[in-house]
């Protein structure tokens, strides 16, 4: 069911499920990209997007282990053009932790679309999910504050330039977020917070977030 939510300069945005119809209006949104979006969704550059990631960003969204939302937003009065994405994407071998990213078109960053669509696509992340498990790009601030808001949260400098997360969904009063510069270096220990982020074909799951559907 479509929802409706605002931004926080209040303009309105109304939340619906991504259909497998968008795929071809996927492939042309990604050209509206920038190469630094690209590069902090795959955590390395691509410049189109394959058959195999269309497969995954497309078809192999099922609303049960794996739901994507886009939201929409009302640029001109009664005009919504879709502006963001958001996915949560469960583990085979791991049925309580999922995968989770979101994409916002570049010229709508700052705006508050990301903190606006997050909370739904929790809400209705697949049942019995109560983790987080993923991966953000170490100068990716905006996206480390916005898992820290979803509830206590652990880091780990595995690899130059992304940080493990783990992020807790079970807790009811949610943590303030800290800077990462203030985060005590014991818990930056370099190990991987859990070896189903070292599982072989993983690429393809980092890519869910990589497509902005713009879906004019």
């Amino acid at each position: 069911m479509p929802e409706q939510v605002k931004l926080r300069d209040g303009t309105d945005t109304w939340v619906l499920a991504l259909e497998p119809s968008d795929r071809e209006r996927l492939v042309a949104g990604f050209e509206e990209l920038s190469d630094e979006s690209r590069r902090q969704r795959f955590l390395a550059p691509v410049s189109r997007l394959s058959e195999a990631m269309l497969d995954h960003l497309i078809d192999d969204v099922d609303g049960v282990d794996h739901v994507a939302l886009v939201l929409f937003a009302e640029g001109p009065p009664h005009v919504y053009d879709p502006v963001a994405i958001a996915r949560i994407v469960r583990y085979p071998d791991l049925p309580d932790a999922a995968d989770l990213a979101v994409t916002v078109k570049d010229d709508w960053h700052g705006r508050g679309v990301a903190s606006a669509l997050l909370p739904v696509v929790i809400r209705r992340r697949p049942e019995g999910v109560t983790r987080i498990l993923t991966e953000v790009a170490s100068d990716n601030p905006a996206s480390l504050a916005m898992l820290r808001r979803l509830g206590p949260t652990k880091i780990s400098n595995t690899t130059p330039g992304v940080w493990d997360i783990e992020v807790d969904l079970t807790a009811h009063d949610l943590p303030q977020p800290i800077p990462l510069a203030v985060v005590p270096p014991e818990e930056l220990d370099g190990k991987r917070l859990h070896p189903v982020l070292d599982a072989p074909g993983r690429h393809a799951l980092r890519t869910r977030d990589l497509i902005c559907p713009w879906l004019n």
